[in-house]
């Protein structure tokens, strides 16, 4: 049978191979799988170097615009800061130059400290940790070597993380029968983690899991957690709830396996995923190495192709069952039987259809976090949202896009513009994505074939194909100045710029981008991915900076010219913020329609509507964000910090005083003074 290709987007290093702790229910030390003896046992900076190669060298070929990087064990933090800073580093720079990266650490906490927190933010490193519960439920497995509770040491670890919530990714818990689930559920929640993951233990045909019903068990985390309106994203609920929509689970879990995860381990040997430790010893084995084998001669292995392999790959029970696109048939390691290998359903196969249809039959969740995934949501209501949240917003409105356009075609009549989407649909799509397309759209509609040039037929297909193009600037963005329907800022927009107008742009963008990376890194990847234009604006007459966002113009920013990388910098991410707000307001109703009612805030001697105030919040919280970072610096800017920080926790003190924001809008806002209550 012959399988998609797909290229590697997910690489999980095993930076350490032993570990401070000795869970009994463990994959790596206690599973079939025991080749964690003969492996050294830290990472050395030279098989790093070779593995961010391959990784690099991957993206590259295959134009991947990011690729994810998990620090694995074992337990990462045995490193000690030293060789963890230069293990970062070298990925940094390395896979860095090739596409963007996002790094992430799995760790259980115990030697997570804030000199640790500050090597792990510097290299924008987000960090989850394993517990499973109260000290009782922790402490049956979670243990020290010699027995002692760790419970207390996580539990340190993890407040180091709620003081740095940027870097805070949230809680992985190993389902236990014996533990009561709503007791753990509140445990963890008390954590107030970003995100909840729960892992059901690593069984298979040959050592199945202990007796009873974990469909049972995870149902009534789902009640607890549906209670309490969906504080935070679960991920194994939310992907459930995201594969019946039709859309991508985000977790091998469940779900058609995108057979785009693999393992380096601290010798640079390639892997499958570690859950194959838990079928026989060496089964995870591919017997290639980062030093002699490219990540494309991974992807072609059988037993990574049979990862691909979708549906067609699951045995006939699971090809036959009403639920197998939402199940996937489950982790790959827990179909595993002696003698038939891999094709059964999973061991968990009854919980799973159980859980499965369970969650099919209730409700969707109500409209409080609309169309958007919970975990999106959540990542924006931050104050951040990574690249891969500005993707959902680019996506829906990409579809927002696509109605106006079919408006317009069926109103006026526009057959070039149909005839176009047949020939290339996704070259369309493309088009359709650029950020003036629904300003000309707006017009059109409004103002009718008549009101502008370019509205309909040949002349519609011209600027749709070639209408907008501006100068490329250095960093890879566009800066443009001509596009006809970029007049959407409420300023004046510049005229065409002449080349030296373009260059001195150029040079203070490129320089500005670097700015954010040091004073706004955890803005950066959303920045780059979102910001597709940036029209230059006609200064302000007093001298004062001048900048905009417009709704209808989404991943484009108007600003006035500024010789400042670091005025132009703070001005990047005030504006984008708003464009994120817009995009998601969009979406979901966050202020309740007809609130009339006025707020002062502190950047504004005029009264604010409610909306606006919501905006102008958010931007600030970017703000006061980036001289937090510059303040821990220089502490002479101290007060500048703490101004924009009072004026932030303010309006969110003020916002939340009222009746005037709908169930999501609280949580929104809610979300956001987290962010700003974790700061000093």
């Amino acid at each position: 049978m012959t399988f998609p290709w797909r290229p590697l987007r997910h690489y999980v290093l095993k930076v350490a191979s032993r570990c401070d702790l000795a869970c009994d229910h463990c994959y790596v030390y206690e599973h079939a799988d025991q080749s964690w003896r003969g492996r050294p046992p830290f990472m050395s900076l030279a098989t790093a170097r070779a593995a961010a190669g391959r990784i690099a060298e991957h993206a590259a070929a295959h134009r991947l615009p990011r690729v994810s990087v998990i620090l694995h064990g074992g337990e990462p933090l045995l490193l000690g800061p030293d060789r963890l800073r230069s293990l970062l580093a070298e990925l940094r720079t390395t896979v860095g130059a090739a596409c963007e990266l996002d790094l992430g650490m799995q760790t259980n906490g115990v030697r997570l400290d804030d000199t640790y927190a500050s090597i792990l933010r510097a290299a924008r490193v987000r960090v989850g940790i394993s517990l499973d519960g109260a000290r009782p439920h922790n402490d049956l497995h979670r243990v020290f070597r010699r027995g002692a509770s760790s419970y207390d040491a996580t539990v340190l670890g993890i407040a180091v993380l709620r003081r740095h919530r940027d870097i805070y990714a949230g809680l992985l818990c190993t389902v236990d029968l014996a533990n009561d689930p709503v007791e753990v559920y509140d445990a963890l929640a008390g954590q107030q983690p970003p995100r909840i993951d729960f892992l059901l233990p690593h069984a298979t045909w040959e050592h199945p899991p202990p007796p009873g019903s974990y469909a049972a068990w995870l149902l009534a985390v789902h009640e607890r957690w549906a209670a309490a309106g969906r504080p935070m994203p679960i991920r194994l609920f939310d992907s459930v709830r995201a594969l019946g929509r039709g859309g991508p689970g985000g977790t091998e879990a469940v779900g058609i396996d995108a057979g785009d995860v693999v393992v380096i381990e601290t010798d640079g040997a390639w892997e499958e995923p570690d859950s194959m430790k838990t079928t026989w010893d060496g089964a995870a084995a591919t017997g290639l190495t980062v030093f002699d084998h490219s990540a494309d001669e991974v992807t072609r292995q059988p037993a990574m192709a049979r990862r691909r392999g979708g549906i067609e790959a699951l045995a006939a029970t699971c090809r036959a069952c009403a639920v197998v696109r939402q199940c996937g048939g489950g982790l790959v390691a827990h179909r595993y039987r002696p003698g038939a290998g891999f094709d059964n359903p999973s061991v968990y196969c009854a919980d799973l259809k159980e859980l499965i249809m369970t969650l099919n039959a209730q409700p969707a969740p109500s409209s409080e976090i609309g169309s958007l995934p919970a975990e999106v949501f959540e990542r924006i209501a931050s104050g951040f949202g990574d690249a891969a949240a500005v993707e959902e917003l680019a996506s829906a409105q990409l579809a927002i896009n696509r109605a106006l356009v079919a408006e317009i075609v069926a109103r006026f009549g526009a057959p070039e513009l149909v005839e176009r989407e047949r020939a290339d649909p996704a070259a369309f799509d493309r088009t359709l994505a650029r950020p003036y397309v629904r300003a000309w759209a707006v017009r059109c509609l409004t103002d009718g074939p008549a009101g502008r040039p370019g509205l309909s037929g040949k002349r519609a297909v011209r600027w749709l194909t070639d209408g907008s193009a501006g100068r490329p600037e250095p960093s890879g963005k566009f800066l443009d100045d001509t596009d006809p329907f970029r007049d959407v800022y409420g300023f004046p927009v510049a005229g065409a710029l002449s080349d030296e107008e373009a260059a001195a742009w150029a040079a203070v963008l490129d320089d500005a981008w670097q700015v954010v990376a040091t004073d706004a890194p955890e803005h950066l990847q959303a920045l780059r991915t979102g910001v597709k234009a940036i029209t230059p604006l006609q200064p302000a007459p007093d001298g004062t900076q001048r900048s905009a966002t417009s709704r209808d113009a989404f991943g484009a920013l108007g600003i006035a010219y500024t010789p400042d990388p670091h005025e132009l910098a703070v001005l990047l991410v005030h504006e984008f913020q708003h464009t994120k707000l817009g995009a998601v307001l969009d979406l979901i109703d966050l202020v309740e329609e007809g609130a009339g009612e006025r707020l002062r805030v502190g950047w504004r001697s005029d009264p604010r509507p409610i909306e606006a105030a919501l905006q102008g919040t958010y931007a600030h919280l970017g703000i006061a964000g980036i001289w937090r970072r510059r303040s821990e610096r220089d502490p002479a800017l101290r007060p500048r910090y703490a101004m924009y920080r009072d004026w932030t926790a303010a309006a969110l003190d003020a916002l939340r005083g009222g009746t005037w924001l709908t169930p999501a809008g609280e949580r929104f806002v809610a979300r956001m003074a987290e962010t700003v209550g974790g700061w000093s």
